[in-house]
């Protein structure tokens, strides 16, 4: 029974009407891509596709990559591990030197936020121990600077071509 099918197989990848195409040299690309299925006897591969216009990193965003790296340089490794062992409870007795948490505080921050909400802030910055600019905060810098710096030399140069055509146009 195997051999028949692939005997029966053999014979179905034989049979060919006439119609391939002619093989093009390797090296060489087709003339024209086609929507038509490719012949499933050939061995060529052809692939259709737009060229891209290139990719490139917006200067802004390695900018700001930069800066984030340069800002993380200087700074200790966050520890790997957040557990707190200087207070160990042996048995029942309780640990005597926990921090106490301050009601004062708490209920200061409590109105704060309060106020802030009446007024129709934000309260996310409140909670921010250690403030650094975001990823997005340092791209948007960096894509200020550089329009800056386009704006300053597109001044120079017209005033360089003020000047120009005021010296060519004075006898």
């Amino acid at each position: 029974m195997p051999v028949g099918l692939i005997l029966a197989a053999a014979l179905l990848g034989q049979a060919d009407d006439g119609a391939r195409a002619a093989p093009t040299p390797p090296g060489a690309a087709p003339a024209k891509c086609s929507p038509a299925a490719p012949d499933a006897n050939s061995t060529q591969i052809v692939i259709c596709a737009p060229k891209p216009q290139g990719y490139r990193i917006d200067p802004d965003v390695l900018a700001a990559r930069r800066a984030k790296k340069e800002a993380l340089a200087g700074r200790p490794k966050p520890p790997e591990n957040y557990k707190d062992h200087s207070c160990a409870v042996v048995g029942s007795a309780p640990c005597m030197d926990a921090p106490m948490i301050s009601l004062l505080g708490a209920v200061a921050t409590a109105a704060e936020m309060g106020q802030r909400l009446a007024r129709g802030e934000e309260i996310g910055s409140m909670f921010v121990t250690d403030p650094q600019a975001t990823e997005y905060q340092l791209y948007q810098q960096a894509k200020k600077l550089r329009q800056e710096k386009e704006a300053e030399a597109a001044a120079v140069k017209a005033k360089e071509a003020a000047q120009r055509k005021a010296s060519a146009g004075a006898p």
